[in-house]
């Protein structure tokens, strides 16, 4: 079996560590926006668990969204849940935060911990996929599981 980058060995050390037997797997197109990752896999957009970091305005402090690839997140619903506004967060502060590129962001390994919120609509599905740490990394998942491993709380996002 091929090697995986370092950035998605990363997260499949983690899903190990976490007691997982989800597997990480790199494919040869890219999965940087959700269509692209729904066109590698095979699936639907919907199933596509996409992970935006913002950054609080206040705070100054990360917070991860897991949405699902067909939604946009409107940022007033998720600040129903905060006590700050959502800022967006650039390239730096992505990677400075969580230890990996825009279009690879998985939804744990990060650098430290991430306040993070998972989209109501992933548990319409039996099965989603999520970035593995690299644009062409990614992991299948169940929403669960999702919710264990990142201890994420379950919100609407559009």
């Amino acid at each position: 079996m091929k090697e995986l980058k370092d950035s998605a060995q990363k997260v499949q050390g983690e899903l190990n560590k976490l007691g997982y037997e989800n597997r990480v797997m790199e494919l040869p197109d890219s999965t940087r926006t959700a269509k692209e990752a729904a066109d590698a896999l095979g699936c639907s957009v919907g199933q596509i668990a996409k992970s935006i970091l913002f950054c609080l305005k206040n705070a100054n402090e990360p917070v991860l969204v897991v949405a699902s690839g067909s939604n946009r997140i409107n940022e007033q619903e998720v600040e129903k849940n905060l006590n700050d506004k959502l800022g967006k967060a650039d390239a730096d502060f992505v990677r400075e935060q969580t230890g990996f590129v825009i279009g690879g962001v998985p939804p744990l390994a990060h650098q430290e911990p991430i306040m993070t919120f998972i989209d109501q609509d992933l548990f319409d599905y039996d099965e989603i996929w999520a970035a593995a740490g690299h644009p062409k990394a990614v992991f299948k998942l169940t929403p669960v599981e999702l919710e264990k491993m990142t201890g994420g709380k379950v919100i609407a996002v559009k």
